[in-house]
């Protein structure tokens, strides 16, 4: 649905170079027939932002899993307000100014 809105650009939905990369590894070695339709996707529906530097993760140290900490960061630097995960767990305790208010959406393990 999250994407299906920001394709007919009811919402701005953006994902990390990370994110991207994760899920295109994941499909490869699991379902390599469904990769196309997975980057037809992306180009259609998605802004991909660059990840961030390791340095700028030292503040947001413990708000997330280690590995999806600069997903977090990443979503903080663009402003978005809502993050879209099937992996909440990796994701606590979060940070106060995500899921708060109107904004943009940042897609997380697609």
């Amino acid at each position: 649905m999250v994407l299906r809105l920001a394709e007919i650009t009811l919402i701005e939905a953006l994902t990390s170079e990370q994110v991207i990369v994760e899920a295109e590894r994941n499909l490869s070695a699991k379902l390599a027939q469904a990769l196309p339709a997975f980057q037809l996707i992306v180009s259609r529906c998605l802004r991909v932002v660059p990840d961030p530097q390791p340095a700028d993760l030292g503040p947001t140290v413990g708000l997330a899993d280690p590995k999806d900490l600069p997903i977090l960061v990443a979503a903080l630097r663009e402003g978005c307000r809502w993050l879209v995960t099937f992996n909440v767990r990796d994701f606590q305790p979060g940070h106060p100014d995500i899921s708060r208010a109107p904004g943009q959406v940042c897609v997380a393990h697609l």
